[in-house]
């Protein structure tokens, strides 16, 4: 039997669906973005793209492309960039202080873009590299969405309050019919399923209790790895300490 346990089955595992009131008697379709192939199929119908992260603003590019009568949920703050200022923004880093960079990068994509909050389109008071940094947060990398938001192409709604069949209520009064709704909603922990006696490490989402950078280690030499939402760098802080904390223990028991 083993004396450690660690936990690294990530922070992805299940496909996350919001719950909404009426959804399931939604009088159309319902896919997670991990089973969406193609706009061709959507031509002429209208679809709605629930979630603004890169996937859900690619689906929703892909979709008005394709002629699809697109709209696309953003309910929260979001950094929209290209790829040439996040490459910028990642060389900068190396050199410059966070602050320094994300006002530079934050800079040329309002100049890039314009002020979108016009479009619905907001930015987070934090920086993008900051964001990224403390929650593991990324920037859009825009494909070519903003350009067809601007246009009309693809309508921006809030988040949804309620579905009656094929007509779905945003916040804010506004109203659509809808055929089909694409949830780019991202993916969740299922490691609280099947841990046992895990309550003093993760909590009901499968996440860590305690805060980063303190999440990593629970009770009875139990650890989770890749479970703050840090990206790599976070994984390879999580195992360098989890692997520390190990060696100290089993040193402790051979002493």
């Amino acid at each position: 039997m083993a004396k450690f346990l660690v936990v690294a089955s990530g922070e992805n595992s299940a496909e996350n669906i919001p719950v909404i009131p009426g959804l399931e008697n939604l009088l159309g379709v319902a896919i997670h973005s991990s089973s969406y192939k193609s706009g061709i199929s959507y031509s002429g119908r209208n679809v709605l793209v629930v979630g603004s992260g890169n996937s859900g603003m690619e689906i929703a590019y892909d979709l008005a492309s394709h002629g699809a009568n697109t709209s696309i949920v953003i309910r929260s703050p979001i950094h929209v960039m290209t790829k040439e200022i996040i490459r910028l923004g990642m060389t900068l880093v190396r050199h410059l202080p966070l602050k320094m960079v994300d006002g530079l990068v934050v800079m040329m994509a309002n100049f890039k873009f314009g002020d979108l909050s016009r479009y619905g389109i907001t930015r987070p008071k934090k920086g993008p590299f900051a964001l990224k940094s403390e929650t593991g947060r990324s920037a859009v990398i825009d494909v070519g969405t903003i350009d067809l938001i601007k246009k009309g192409n693809i309508k921006v709604q809030g988040g949804i309050t309620k579905i009656k069949g094929k007509t779905i209520e945003f916040q804010g009064g506004n109203e659509g019919s809808f055929d089909a709704i694409v949830f780019a909603t991202g993916y969740k922990s299922t490691a609280n399923m099947w841990l046992k006696n895990g309550d003093d490490l993760l909590n009901n989402e499968g996440l860590p209790k305690r805060g980063f950078p303190n999440h990593w280690k629970g009770g009875t030499m139990l650890y989770c790895a890749g479970l703050a939402r840090r990206g790599l760098a976070g994984i390879a802080m999580d195992a360098k300490n989890i692997a520390n904390d190990i060696k100290h223990n089993i040193e402790s028991m051979s002493g």
